[in-house]
């Protein structure tokens, strides 16, 4: 393989594993947030944490048949989540830092992109059909908040906030997937879907944008 070629294809490696890392950690704070939030205690906001941070990644990999699963693959992962639940604990506790439904919306929308881009990439990359590549980003940046929040007792951001969520992740994938199919570099491909579903899911929040709710 031509050298040059061989190292932007490693660069890019390295960039998918950074915003996999990035996406971990971001969905991991908000389950400590949302733990926390709901006094839990230190084992049940950890749990929280990792629901957060592993459920969608997980349900990917099921569906895309990937043994073993990325947090398996990347041990590292789990160290350090572990250790940021941790910390984030320590940090809130010493602080006395106030937890807000609007504090955790934040890094809930950063790991919404984050992980939207790493589950089509990873379609992708198993050559799935750009609509079943979608629905990978899609459920990879939606599952782990669904599963944090129904730990916590509460029905899912994403099915009752009425401002945008899944649509956000649902517009980011397929941004991923038509740069990917006009052959652009992938490092392109990945931050575009990272700023286009953060971006839209940010502006949501930050107008009050809200999706038609169901009336009798």
């Amino acid at each position: 393989m031509n050298p040059t070629l061989n190292n932007v294809a490693l660069w890019g490696e390295g960039l998918r594993l950074l915003v996999e890392i990035s996406a971990t950690a971001a969905f991991a704070l908000s389950g400590v947030m949302a733990g926390a939030r709901k006094k839990l205690d230190a084992v049940g906001v950890c749990v929280v944490g990792f629901l957060a941070a592993f459920g969608g990644g997980t349900l990917r990999d099921l569906l895309l048949d990937q043994r073993p699963f990325f947090w398996v693959r990347h041990v590292e992962l789990l160290w350090g989540v572990f250790a940021l639940c941790v910390l984030a604990m320590l940090f809130l506790r010493s602080r006395h830092f106030p937890i807000t439904e609007r504090a955790m919306q934040w890094p809930d929308a950063l790991g919404l992109g984050l992980f939207a881009a790493t589950g089509v990439h990873q379609a992708l990359l198993l050559n799935m059909p750009a609509l079943v590549a979608v629905l990978m980003g899609l459920i990879t940046g939606v599952f782990g908040g669904v599963l944090r929040d129904v730990v916590c007792n509460e029905i899912p951001t994403a099915f009752h906030d009425h401002r945008p969520y899944a649509v956000c992740a649902f517009a980011g994938s397929w941004v991923y997937v038509g740069l990917w199919q006009l052959q652009a570099p992938g490092w392109l491909a990945l931050l575009a879907c990272v700023g286009v579903t953060a971006g839209l899911r940010g502006l949501a929040l930050w107008r009050n944008w809200q999706l038609p709710a169901w009336r009798l």
